[in-house]
């Protein structure tokens, strides 16, 4: 008695991609496994996180120089990351919509009103800089951002602060008095009324170069935002 058995047949491993010309059809046909497939989308989604946590979208450098803000003389070059940006974004939109950054008009502005722009964004800066995630104050360029911005607050703004804030707002408040209590035979503008501050010049001048360097820093604020 003899036993028949049937020729065994190999199993063919399915490819991981081809490219073949269906006849029928005419057309190229690209078949790739769910291996592949699946590699592929993996490879692409920790592309996109490393560029968005990694700071992968810029690539270029990118330099501050503080002697053009006039507030020192350090070189800061670093690759933004889209923290960098976020914070370049929010402190340029404060310098924008207050008349800290932009040109003081004495003829028609109040230089106490000034102060309390000022004043306004030395706090929202402050802010913004201690609501940094910590994790992302470890990257160089967060924390050059970080130590610019301190440096426009405590080089920048704070000296004229403390020595003309509480001068002038000591003796305008008390100008003011005597002119409301007056018998009204003088009718002054407030603006009039500020020129008579017996060092005027003085805080003009200074007013003026801290303003300056402001509006360098709403540029450079600008620059950065932009930078790809």
């Amino acid at each position: 008695m003899t036993t028949s058995t049937a020729p065994s047949v190999a199993k063919t491993a399915e490819p991981i991609f081809s490219i073949a010309w269906d006849t029928g059809e005419s057309a190229l046909v690209m078949t790739a496994s769910a291996w592949l497939i699946g590699a592929g989308v993996a490879a692409i989604v920790l592309f996109v996180l490393w560029r968005v946590f990694a700071g992968g979208f810029a690539f270029e450098n990118f330099e501050i120089d503080q002697a053009d803000i006039g507030i020192g003389d350090q070189k800061f070059t670093f690759k933004p990351n889209q923290t960098d940006k976020q914070v370049a974004y929010a402190i340029w939109v404060e310098l924008s919509t207050r008349k800290i950054g932009l040109e003081i008009d004495f003829e028609n502005d109040v230089i106490s009103e000034i102060y309390d722009s000022w004043f306004g964004f030395f706090t929202v800066t402050r802010d913004l800089v201690k609501g940094i995630p910590a994790q992302k104050v470890r990257r160089d360029s967060t924390q050059k951002i970080i130590r610019l911005s301190i440096e426009v607050l405590n080089t920048g703004l704070r000296p004229h602060l403390t020595k003309w804030q509480a001068r002038f707002r000591h003796w305008y408040d008390r100008e003011l008095r005597k002119y409301d209590e007056g018998d009204g035979s003088e009718v002054l503008d407030p603006q009039l009324i500020q020129e008579r501050f017996p060092k005027y010049d003085e805080l003009k001048s200074d007013m003026e170069r801290v303003n300056k360097s402001l509006i360098k820093y709403r540029q450079q604020m600008y620059r950065l935002v932009l930078k790809d």
